[in-house]
């Protein structure tokens, strides 16, 4: 297992990120505070660059590679913004760029994926080992392979959500007493662990996922990693890692408060909540702490708890079925 990463990391990546990324706002509603009874900011990574917190932890580990490694490019998996962020990454330093995207993600996600000029293989998410994909496309196409969140470059750019997010809490007079993540394998909560631990230690961090989907809360339940048994549905589908990484779970063991499970229901609600109240189109797995927050299943009574919307790339199709669902 590489060496874990720690607060420092993150801080180098955001002087790093400088420049590379949309530093995006903290937004607040007073409809979030009356209906909860607390003072909710919200982190709203669907208007990053490329529609998703990935776009920090990618490009942050394109970064530090070093001349020769950019030449020769990268590799990843990707159900969809890892694979836009890596992609997007690329471009910007002149890269070559081999993604595997699963055959039934996202249209929207892997026509992104291609504007960036990434050449895209397709693969069965079912009956595919992801990670012996990507030895093999590596072995094939040379580059150097950029896990989705599993690395701790990976995990210190994704931790720059929080570093900022504290930062503007703070610029605005407020202490945050928990923070809601979105969670799939686990590298945003972790980077975001990491930064909450330095910067807002009394802070609870909560891991929040679908139904069906829950390897983290589990795993964090028993102290070790515990598989999905990829039965849930796949309507969040940023969030399906088979299980929590093992850095990612090194970190989050430790560090975090629990996790909290949404229903397809509860998404879609919170879905249509962002776009009629926030005026932002939010995908599925990236509403899920949102979600988590409108059902009551966060203790905000008298807190300040921020929320991460983690992307935006959603079929149109899909956004229509959480409108007229929540109708």
């Amino acid at each position: 297992m590489s060496a874990l990463p720690g607060f420092a990391d993150v801080e180098a990546a955001a002087a790093r990120l400088r420049g590379c990324i949309i530093r995006t706002p903290m937004l607040r509603h007073p409809l979030l505070d009356e209906l909860t009874g607390g003072t909710i900011l919200v982190k709203p990574e669907p208007l990053q660059r490329t529609g998703s917190f990935k776009l920090r932890g990618a490009t942050n580990a394109a970064l530090l590679l070093d001349p020769a490694a950019r030449r020769a490019g990268v590799v990843t998996y990707s159900s969809g913004n890892h694979a836009q962020a890596t992609a997007c990454a690329a471009h910007q330093l002149g890269m070559p760029a081999v993604i595997a995207m699963p055959a039934d993600g996202a249209i929207i996600k892997r026509e992104a994926t291609r504007r960036w000029g990434a050449d895209i293989v397709l693969f069965d998410r079912h009956t595919v080992d992801r990670e012996a994909l990507a030895a093999q496309l590596v072995a094939k196409h040379g580059g150097t392979f950029i896990p989705p969140f599993d690395d701790p470059h990976v995990i210190a750019g994704q931790g720059t959500l929080a570093m900022e997010l504290v930062e503007d809490a703070g610029a605005a007079g407020l202490t945050l007493d928990a923070l809601a993540v979105c969670t799939g394998g686990g590298g945003l909560i972790a980077g975001c662990a990491l930064a909450m631990e330095a910067l807002a230690p009394a802070a609870e961090v909560w891991a929040v996922e679908p139904e069906g989907w829950d390897d983290t809360r589990r795993s964090l339940a028993v102290g070790e990693r515990l598989a999905n048994d990829g039965q849930g549905e796949g309507l969040c589908d940023a969030l399906l890692a088979p299980r929590p990484g093992e850095l990612t779970f090194a970190i989050n063991r430790a560090r975090l408060a629990g996790g909290l499970v949404v229903t397809p229901a509860e998404v879609f609600r919170a879905m249509r909540f962002a776009f009629e109240h926030l005026k932002l189109v939010v995908e599925p797995g990236g509403a899920v702490a949102l979600a988590a927050l409108l059902a009551g299943k966060l203790a905000v009574q008298g807190r300040c708890c921020g929320i991460v919307l983690s992307g935006g790339n959603v079929d149109g199709a899909v956004f229509a079925q959480a409108l007229q669902a929540a109708a």
